[in-house]
């Protein structure tokens, strides 16, 4: 598929040949349950990665450089060589395989396809894609702790949710191009790191810190090895300004929630029946965009506050992206799904005295939804305030894209600033 469309893969083999399998052993390693990088001094290096029931583990383990003209397959190798490996790196330690459920070999490389779908970059503002590709199709890297299967699925989902808003008419075509935009920028990010993170672990561990050969030193592998988590994670990920990511103009007003990265969740407390809860938590994987309002100091209810006068602007001009783009036969929150956290306690206030689109009727039979509005949590050092540095004073409003990723910060009263973010992408709903 990806021939078809004209792409290729550019990049280079690292020569490394690596085996993983998936055992269960007996061993006195003692860190046999902990996710664990193995520099041994002359034998090489394992990655143990525990995996779930308690007992089955996945061992990565370093074989032999290849030659420039070689690949895996010419070596013929097999599983008891993968168990002789290991054994060999964990020495003096034992290893006692008693059943392989999985294993492979395969070489590192580093590969980023020029572009993710069938248009050409010259023809990005005359054609709009139809054919798009993902995963390993469009990059290949180390899969050292499941960052290509989790990288691939981020492709999916970022393709997906695009996909739903272009075929429901709900988002403009061209909001397709952002795949490509997003989703190859994320790759070549890793591809980079995983070709330094797969260097230093083919390096042998330096005895000192004044050694000067061509090893590691222990310290700086540890803090790749921690940077290797999050992109496992997924929380490393960034998108940057484009259609539907904005500038970092009032990124001040919540630095914890930094745009393009993902939506960092942190302890609420639910108005309406005092539930602890993070706020995290009530995003669903359902197409619909999250705005969430922080509330400025004083009381969010007083008919002179900023959240009241945003609320205002959302339920009753022509310009709010609620009335422009919900379906007039749809709930209100169809399309976006307004949240409010106040600074206050729960006991300070009463959810009746919040406009109606934070309690709205919705469904068949037009019952009250009461999961609007959050107060801060204020025991244990959980403010959310205090731990997203959200400005207290005049608050923010933080707008979260279907994928959970934040595509705006700004003031609650910038109206005319809101409407026109969406105004770039989304069409009017009939």
């Amino acid at each position: 598929m990806r021939k078809s469309l004209g792409r290729f893969l550019h990049g280079d083999s690292a020569n490394q040949a690596w085996g993983v399998m998936d055992v269960l052993a007996v061993t006195d390693f003692p860190d046999i349950r902990m996710k664990t990088a193995i520099h041994s001094a002359n034998e090489g290096n394992i990655l143990v990665i525990p995996r779930e029931g308690g007992y089955l583990v996945r061992l990565y383990i370093e074989l032999d450089k290849l030659k420039a003209d070689e690949r895996v397959a010419n070596r013929n190798i097999t599983a008891d060589q993968l168990v002789t490996a290991a054994q060999r790196i964990l020495h003096p330690y034992t290893l006692e395989v008693k059943e392989i459920v999985w294993w492979s070999v395969y070489e590192i490389g580093q590969r980023l396809c020029d572009k993710f779908d069938d248009v050409p970059l010259e023809a990005v503002e005359q054609r709009l894609p139809h054919v798009f590709i993902a995963g390993d199709a469009c990059h290949t890297h180390s899969p050292k702790a499941g960052q290509g299967m989790n990288v691939s699925m981020r492709d999916a989902f970022n393709l997906g949710w695009k996909l739903a808003a272009v075929l429901q008419g709900r988002c403009q075509p061209a909001l397709l191009h952002t795949y490509t935009t997003e989703r190859q920028t994320v790759a070549k990010e890793l591809i980079d790191f995983d070709r330094q993170f797969a260097r230093m672990f083919s390096a042998p561990p330096k005895r000192s810190p004044d050694d000067q050969g061509d090893g590691v030193d222990p310290a700086e592998f540890q803090r790749y090895f921690v940077q290797q988590g999050r992109f496992t994670a997924g929380t490393a990920i960034q998108y940057y300004p484009s259609l539907i990511s904005a500038e970092l103009t009032h990124q001040r007003l919540a630095r914890g929630f930094e745009i393009g990265m993902r939506f960092h969740s942190a302890p609420v407390v639910r108005l309406a029946d005092a539930k602890p809860m993070h706020l995290g938590h009530v995003i669903d994987a359902d197409g619909r965009w999250r705005l969430f309002a922080f509330a400025g100091a004083g009381n969010p209810t007083a008919t002179d506050s900023r959240l009241r006068a945003l609320c205002d602007f959302l339920a009753e001009s022509p310009q709010s992206p609620i009335r422009r783009y919900t379906p007039a036969d749809a709930d209100i929150d169809a399309v976006f799904d307004l949240r409010v956290i106040c600074q206050q306690g729960f006991r300070e206030l009463s959810l009746d005295a919040f406009p109606t689109l934070l309690w709205p009727s919705k469904g068949h039979y037009g019952l009250r939804d009461y999961e609007k509005v959050f107060c801060a949590d204020g025991t244990h050092d959980q403010d959310i305030f205090e731990l997203r540095d959200i400005e207290r004073e005049r608050g923010c409003l933080v707008v979260v894209r279907p994928d959970q990723h934040v595509a705006q910060v700004q003031p609650l009263d910038a109206h005319d600033e809101l409407a026109a973010f969406f105004a770039r992408f989304m069409i009017d709903a009939i």
